[in-house]
């Protein structure tokens, strides 16, 4: 059915909670027509029966489809794939459109870790697992639109960041940029059972995960280095992030904290000014004047929120605590990479991603 939008999307990899925020998002923007869902479950159902608010909201059916035969017609593919598995897609793409005539070959946006890091080795040292196409690692642009946004613009293939890292880069790049960012970065980072997937687990199932604070991965988890490289791309130098996540009983959400030490000239109100002046203008950044950020003001958003906590200066020095809150799913996930999408395909960048999400969350 035609319906006049002027670019045509494939989903892969739609069946898990990231898959169904891509959904969701894509089925109500105004330039862009999903056409296609492939996933390994649910074949042959209704998108319905993976995301029940999708019932009589789409035709659309999830189809057990090769990679390549996803990609085939369309403008941009969207992966929700696992580490691991999104690589040899991503790899099977190329092949089959990689040739073709100006315009074959669809800008993808990959929502997994397999692209996010530059260096092989690293991938291996930190996702466990050689990286199974690392020819292609250069090919991919990060997908940090407050970072990278002109790079995004002229990409083909975009890596979007990990949830946790879109928390604690937002909270920690206008230090990074003013060349306040050294050393040792001790971070906590609070998370929603949603993050750890769609299939239960001994973490995730609920009379464990309710109310329980819960440390996993703690000075090992897999975003430690794409948040190093992209801050120290901004200006960071010699930076050793050491994160702690914490498991929580909410479905959705992340708040990280982080503490470093500053010359006590960096009183709070000019550390204000500093931030304030970094996202002026950012279309998903909010500084709040009245309260630090909180994870029920951005849920079910692509907004995210950062602020300062500075105390009274000892010895000369001053330790500051960067706060980051975000929806894990949105701006930490699928709403990321439909930013990016919108960049890619010269849209506006706030398409289907400006609403303000629920209150009550």
């Amino acid at each position: 059915m035609a319906t006049g939008k002027r670019f045509r999307a494939a989903v892969i990899g739609g069946s898990g909670y990231g898959g169904a925020e891509l959904i969701r998002r894509l089925l109500v923007h105004p330039d862009v027509e999903l056409v296609r869902v492939a996933s390994v479950d649910f074949v042959g159902e209704p998108l319905s029966a993976a995301d029940p608010a999708l019932e009589q909201v789409t035709e659309l059916v999830f189809e057990g489809i090769a990679p390549a035969e996803a990609a085939r017609g369309v403008d941009v593919v969207l992966l929700g794939l696992p580490h691991g598995v999104a690589a040899p897609a991503v790899d099977a793409i190329a092949r089959a459109h990689g040739g073709a005539a100006p315009g074959g070959m669809p800008r993808i946006v990959d929502m997994s870790g397999d692209f996010r890091l530059k260096d092989a080795a690293a991938y291996a040292r930190w996702y466990r697992r050689d990286h199974p196409c690392p020819e292609r690692l250069a090919d991919f642009v990060y997908g940090l639109p407050e970072l990278d946004r002109a790079a995004i613009r002229a990409a083909r293939f975009v890596a979007s960041p990990g949830c946790f890292a879109t928390a604690i880069e937002l909270a920690l790049l206008p230090l990074a940029r003013a060349g306040l960012l050294e050393g040792v970065v001790h971070v906590q980072g609070i998370t929603g059972s949603s993050g750890s997937g769609a299939t239960p687990s001994a973490g995730t199932h609920h009379p464990v995960r309710a109310g329980n604070l819960r440390a996993y991965k703690p000075l090992e988890h897999q975003h430690v280095p794409e948040i190093t490289e992209a801050l120290t791309r901004a200006g960071a130098r010699d930076l050793e992030l050491r994160l702690v996540p914490v498991s929580a009983p909410l479905a959705r959400g992340i708040l990280a904290t982080a503490f470093v030490e500053l010359p006590e000239e960096w009183t709070p109100a000019r550390l204000d000014a500093l931030y304030r002046e970094a996202f002026a203008g950012e279309p998903f950044v909010r500084v709040p004047r009245r309260r630090l950020p909180e994870v029920a003001a951005v849920s079910g958003s692509n907004f995210a929120e950062v602020g300062v906590a500075a105390g009274e200066p000892r010895g000369g020095r001053r330790t500051v605590a960067l706060l980051g809150a975000l929806d894990n799913l949105v701006k930490g996930g699928a709403g990321q990479a439909i930013e990016s999408m919108n960049l890619m395909l010269g849209l506006d960048e706030r398409a289907s991603l400006a609403d303000p999400g629920p209150w009550p969350p």
